[in-house]
């Protein structure tokens, strides 16, 4: 079963560079990353904030939902479901001037002493007694992937802010939230085969696939998955290439996407919590 492995919780609904303290990982790059990371964002009028009220995300999603403009959450992200805690989940929101969110991603942080992926990959779906669904696990590296476990999804950008390269940003800055707060061993997703056929497992800085996670009958039907992962010293070194390459250029962001985006849904929410500001703490 997952398990939680201690850690600093920031307070819900701050801003990304107000929430981060970091704790493991290089602090100076998480910290040079997350700002510039942030910066460039904020230049597209766009801030980001830390979010632990998965209801909310739910709340946008079914919106979107009943629009035809979004899937619905997978039950890993969504608390009816799953045990979504401050001390093991969060979500990134991007939101407008005007407080709309035109962007998301959701996060997990698994602690796996004992097991791995491949034991654990069912979570993915569950029902709403916390059972998982049956799945078949074929990724042989799903047997390595284990510890301190990052697992990110649920990326939508909105149709208005995609083609500016966003998502590639946005898993990033995730992972590095969570590299600052965790002794993170491995960071991974679970992508569709047609998105790692066509490499944006590797736009978004994923180094590894293996194939598959099988869910048949699953609430989206017959799925194969392909695990896209890196351990936490890649990531340290994507990280510096990103900032090298992408985040020097003040005009990287607000250009061409990457063509994945047209996979990618919207979300349409105004949040009524204050942005409350403050400082990154390294400690």
């Amino acid at each position: 079963m997952p398990l939680d492995f201690p850690n600093i919780v920031p307070e819900n609904n701050l801003r990304l560079p107000d929430a981060l303290t970091i704790k493991h990982g290089p602090g100076p790059l998480l910290s040079r990353f997350v700002l510039q990371g942030d910066r460039a964002v904020r230049r597209m009028g766009i801030h980001l904030r830390i979010r632990h009220d998965f209801d909310e995300l739910v709340y946008a999603n079914k919106q979107a939902v009943a629009g035809g403009s979004w899937f619905p959450l997978v039950s890993m992200f969504d608390p009816d479901y799953s045990d979504l805690r401050p001390e093991n989940s969060y979500w990134l929101s991007g939101e407008s001037e005007n407080g709309e969110i035109v962007l998301t991603g959701a996060f997990r942080v698994f602690y796996w002493p004992e097991s791995t992926l491949a034991d654990e990959a069912g979570y993915y779906f569950c029902d709403r007694q916390g059972n998982p669904h049956d799945c078949l696990v074929t990724a042989p590296d799903a047997q390595a992937i284990s510890g301190v476990v990052f697992w990110g999804g649920s990326l939508w950008i909105r149709p208005d802010h995609r083609r500016q390269h966003l998502s590639e940003l946005v898993g990033r800055l995730g992972r590095a939230f969570a590299a600052a707060r965790w002794p993170v061993d491995h960071m991974m997703c679970l992508v569709r085969t047609f998105l790692a056929d066509k490499g944006i497992a590797h736009g978004y800085g994923y180094k590894h696939l293996s194939r598959s996670v099988f869910y048949p009958d699953s609430p989206m039907g017959d799925l194969e998955m392909v695990v896209a992962y890196l351990s936490a010293t890649e990531s340290y070194a994507d990280f510096t290439e990103f900032l090298a390459n992408s985040l020097s250029d003040p005009e990287y962001f607000g250009t061409s996407e990457l063509a994945a985006n047209r996979f990618e849904n919207m979300v349409t929410r105004i949040s009524s919590e204050p942005v409350v500001h403050g400082s990154i703490s390294l400690s």
